[in-house]
């Protein structure tokens, strides 16, 4: 027998690079080191008056430029930080520290082709840095590239085979190509370097097929029960554990992990439920048909997008699997484009409220901010088709600016069953840490205020938009994928009903069940969690009661 490798250390080999890194950069100036105290201290006004009168006397300060830009990149200020970096490698085109935190800004700004460009040169310059190859891997994959992506988390398994975070990151690149046994493999390898380490346990859950076995659940109980484990992974093997025992029909204990799981995530978030509320309110008062009306023929009229929102869990990954298995659409991703471009205009125009922004732009800025949207899709379109998906569910909060810069763009709107769809967000440990998911009365609320949003857009915009039900989808396929076909303009093609065997990068928590046919089981898995839904049902309000028509908003 093959014995299993020792524990890992903790410390991630990233944060050896990083330090290393940062070493490379030493700063000597003695006002420099002022500012880099201040900013260590969050103090980022004084830091920034001394550097910009550092500045004055240093105008060509490789080094200030690149404080400067952490700064604004720290305080939310992405435009001015990209810019800052520009400029700072510019002057200094071998300072890896700043080249290296461009990347991460390109990253973070959704521009993976620009990113992986920095990327690609850093690791030119030193091809052993981690942090340079692990940027390279998450721009590629950010680009849909995964089978070059899984080859870099290789070459960093090679050099450091006993890092559980290295298989786990091999793990989720694999789980999208669809090479699940190598996948699952991949996670096994993670936990035996370091058998706490949650990210993998939830990349199995994650993997809606995959079944926990007795030993596996022995073993995160047995992690759970250290005092001394981190809260990241406490929460990661909560959500994990969860999964376990529904598998085995073990609700109650299932329910209890989840609850704890998400009560920890809730821990230190600041989530205003009234905030999307009064959102809705506004929208309502300000998109009227006459609103539409007196902006026609405003913004890029080029009908390529098609949008699918809704609710996380609702379906949209179905959906998505199942229109781009057509030869006209092609599927990208969630696209967080609309939402950067609205921050931008805001940012542009100084709006009180996002709503209020859209009383001002003309029908210039309309028909820039509609190709603005085309040209940064353009990356993720690699095969030239007419049409292609935009499967970011939060964009109904943009529905009105979406009909403005882009008015012939289609909108899918994807519902599902209120119940279903809210278990299925409180099980779900979300990736991007979606505020509203860990308490079952913000999700009512939040699903209450969708749909009130959608019905009122509905009856503005005429047409504009469809709605599909999941459970009629997975009832009556054909009659809704030819509807669905249809509203997109399409002929209905056999492969959309054949959506399962359409070979494609997918990365979101429904990726394994879109690989194989429709299947009615989760219908109904809601009930099994009914005794603990009452503040999910006392949100839900009339929404609930009228499923799945609407009721009669004011």
């Amino acid at each position: 027998m093959t014995a299993s490798p020792p524990p890992q250390s903790s410390k991630s080999v990233f944060d050896s690079a990083a330090e290393a890194l940062q070493s490379e950069a030493v700063v000597h100036h003695p006002r420099l080191r002022e500012a880099v105290a201040l900013v260590d201290a969050r103090e980022f006004g004084a830091a920034t008056a001394i550097l910009q009168e550092f500045r004055k006397a240093h105008p060509r300060s490789a080094e200030a430029l690149q404080i400067l830009a952490e700064i604004a990149e720290e305080q939310g200020r992405l435009a001015d930080a990209l810019a800052l970096f520009a400029e700072c490698i510019a002057l200094a085109p071998n300072f890896n520290l700043a080249r290296y935190g461009y990347a991460s800004a390109l990253l973070d700004a959704k521009r993976p082709d620009a990113a992986l460009t920095q990327a690609r040169e850093l690791v030119r310059r030193n091809p052993k840095q981690p942090l340079f190859l692990k940027i390279e891997a998450m721009a590629l994959e950010y680009l849909h590239n995964h089978a070059a992506a899984a080859e870099v988390w290789r070459r960093l398994i090679e050099a450091w085979p006993l890092q559980a975070e290295l298989w786990t990151h091999y793990g989720r690149v694999l789980r999208g190509m669809g090479t699940r046994e190598d996948c699952i493999a991949a996670y096994r390898k993670a936990l035996a370097c370091e058998p706490s380490y949650g990210l993998a346990w939830q990349g199995l859950a994650d993997l809606k097929t995959f079944r926990f076995t007795a030993v596996d659940v022995e073993q995160m109980e047995r992690q759970l029960a250290r005092p001394d484990l981190p809260a990241p992974d406490r929460i990661a093997l909560l959500f994990a554990l969860g999964k376990a025992y529904a598998d085995m029909q073990r609700y109650d204990k299932s329910f209890a992990s989840y609850a704890r799981g998400n009560a920890l995530e809730h821990l230190g978030r600041t989530y205003d439920a009234s905030a999307l509320t009064a959102h809705v309110a506004r929208c309502k008062q300000l998109f009227t048909a006459e609103f539409f009306d007196a902006r026609a023929g405003f913004g890029c009229a080029i009908a390529d997008p098609i949008f699918i929102v809704g609710m996380p869990r609702a379906g949209s990954t179905l959906v998505e699997q199942i229109i781009a298995s057509h030869s006209q659409i092609e599927g990208t991703t969630e696209l967080p484009i609309v939402a950067r471009i609205a921050h931008e205009l805001a940012k542009q125009h100084g709006a009180a409220f996002y709503s209020d922004l859209l009383t001002t732009l003309d029908a210039a800025t309309l028909k820039r901010s509609g190709e603005a949207y085309l040209e940064a899709a353009r990356p993720h379109r690699k095969h030239g088709k007419p049409f292609f998906t935009d499967k970011m569910g939060g964009n109904f909060f943009h529905i009105g600016l979406i009909h403005l810069m882009l008015p012939n763009a289609r909108i899918v709107d994807v519902r599902r069953h209120p119940l279903a769809c809210g278990v299925s967000n409180f099980v779900q440990m979300f990736a991007n840490e979606m505020k509203n998911a860990s308490r079952l009365s913000d999700i009512g609320q939040h699903y209450r205020d969708y749909v009130e949003l959608m019905v009122h857009f509905e009856r503005a915009r005429p047409g504009k938009m469809l709605r599909v039900f999941y459970e009629q989808l997975v009832l009556n396929p054909e009659a809704e994928i030819r509807r669905l076909l249809a509203f997109i303009g399409v002929p209905f093609e056999e492969a959309c009903l054949a959506f399962h065997e359409t070979k494609r990068v997918l990365t979101t928590a429904s990726s394994e069940q879109v690989r194989q046919p429709l299947y009615r089981d989760a219908l109904e898995y809601w009930r099994n969690y009914d005794p603990w839904l009452g503040p999910l049902k006392a949100a839900l309000g009339p929404v609930l009661d009228a499923y799945p028509e609407v009721p009669a908003f004011d």
